[in-house]
């Protein structure tokens, strides 16, 4: 099985929708253009806040080949494909079409809270059926149980296609305890803006970026410099965006980078219920923040 590069910045798509909520494909367009020409490293579709819950299956189907045509493997591409039914995933990843993408991000199953050996025995499950390398992703706020360091290794030990784990544990003790002890290519990569550039001087290898979404020219630049060693210039990128990390979250993701690339001009600002626009306060807050970064 091939290994896919997760180094440097790979950005969840958002998916943009129009005033009556159908899918706005040419402002998808539009925003694919800019994120291959600003830098992204490669990026992933159908994750959490691509707001994939709300989408139908044939929304899905229909997402994932306009991407890739309109990617036209310029980049590479990374499939969510996860769930809290392990065998529903299992069967997903039986019939899915995996041609245009180097790997597959699976979250941890959400709401059953399941026990560590649970959580073990649902990955074991991907890891065996899965036609592509897997990125594990641990995000707790989402799913309400976290995978501890323990059960990452183990599966990191057992399933050589197991190649990475996009942490947003918020957790930099665990994340430590992560790379000290994984093996030599298992890829760790920060799944929180605001923590990505202390990530990387640990050991992490980049970001599954959600503020790449409307900064990819420059966040990509600071996950580089900070790759690089040149500490102290990666560092003068990421304090000009500390503001806005907290921003984007708020009042919700993606409601807070929907909010940004509507002031932008990218899109309309549409989300899919339960999810509703940000308050007027926080959208006036970004837009002076945007404001001072131009």
């Amino acid at each position: 099985m091939a290994r896919f590069d997760l180094r440097g910045m790979g950005v969840a798509l958002i998916t943009p929708f129009k005033s009556d909520k159908s899918i706005d494909f040419d402002a998808l367009a539009k925003l694919l253009e800019y994120q291959i020409k600003s830098g992204a490293d490669y990026l992933v579709v159908l994750g959490t806040t691509a707001e994939t819950a709300t989408l139908s299956n044939a929304e899905r189907n229909e997402l994932k080949h306009f991407v890739a045509e309109r990617v036209a493997g310029r980049v590479p591409l990374v499939i969510g494909c996860g769930g809290n039914n392990t065998a529903a995933v299992v069967e997903e990843l039986s019939t899915i079409d995996t041609d245009a993408f180097g790997a597959i991000l699976s979250v941890v199953p959400y709401y059953n809270k399941p026990s560590q050996e649970g959580i073990y025995q649902h990955y074991s499950a991907i890891a065996k059926a899965s036609p592509l390398p897997v990125i594990l992703y641990n995000v707790p706020g989402r799913t309400g149980v976290n995978m501890t360091a323990e059960t990452t290794l183990r599966l990191a030990s057992e399933f050589s296609n197991i190649i990475g784990i996009k942490e947003a544990s918020g957790n930099i003790s665990q994340v430590d305890d992560i790379i000290k002890h994984k093996r030599p290519d298992f890829l760790v990569i920060s799944g929180d803006d605001g923590i990505t550039f202390p990530l990387i001087t640990l050991g992490a290898v980049g970001v599954i970026s959600v503020i790449g979404n409307a900064f990819p020219r420059e966040f990509s630049k600071m996950v580089r410099l900070a790759l690089d060693g040149d500490y102290d210039a990666a560092r003068a990128i990421h304090y000009r965006f500390t503001d806005l990390f907290s921003l984007l979250f708020v009042d919700g993701n993606p409601a807070g980078v929907k909010c940004l690339l509507h002031a932008m001009g990218f899109i309309e600002n549409e989300l899919r219920l339960p999810l509703v626009p940000t308050r007027i306060t926080t959208y006036e807050k970004i837009r002076r923040v945007l404001d001072s970064l131009n």
